[in-house]
């Protein structure tokens, strides 16, 4: 369950970025910050809900009971032709948490990696700084980086893709 405090905390920080819209679970709940026209909603629950279109407020919703899955229905339309992904065959390092997102240790420092670094799986590659706390993250897969989808200082959602690595 989130604190007030910590909501307090996304708000403000969500509300001094270029973010529109954050998105956290945790523990079974889901906090949804949203700023449409310059506003803010925050929606907090524990099963999934429909995203809120109003100004500015906080509301919970008990869990809700999942209905039985409806058969599926035949297609009508023909099927899109498959677009070809620029990522395909690539391991994308995604965000574990909502954050600041730092290529180096400190300021003025050289970057973790750069694009065209071999990485193995235990080598940091970026920190991200979530309330107050620096937090390394590693490369998780053996291979060569081939894109930094990310500015150091910018500020990065759950599940936003960092980097793109070329598997070994």
């Amino acid at each position: 369950m989130f604190k007030l405090s910590e909501i307090k905390e996304l708000i403000k920080l969500v509300d001094t970025t270029t973010v529109q819209e954050l998105e956290i679970e945790n523990e079974g709940a889901r906090l949804l910050i949203r700023k449409p026209n310059k506003t803010e909603s925050v929606v907090v629950t524990h099963a999934p809900v429909q995203p809120v279109q109003a100004a500015s407020h906080v509301t919970y919703a008990p869990p809700v009971q999942q209905a039985a899955a409806a058969p599926a229905e035949t297609a009508t339309a023909p099927a899109a032709a498959p677009v070809a992904d620029p990522a395909a065959g690539l391991h994308k390092i995604v965000s574990p948490m909502v954050g600041t997102f730092y290529a180096a240790p400190a300021p003025g420092a050289a970057p973790y990696v750069s694009i065209g670094d071999r990485v193995s799986e235990k080598t940091t590659v970026c920190i991200l700084e979530a309330m107050k706390l620096m937090n390394p993250i590693e490369a998780e897969v053996k291979g060569e980086i081939v894109d930094i989808l990310v500015e150091n200082g910018q500020l990065v959602e759950y599940g936003q893709t960092l980097f793109l690595v070329k598997p070994e």
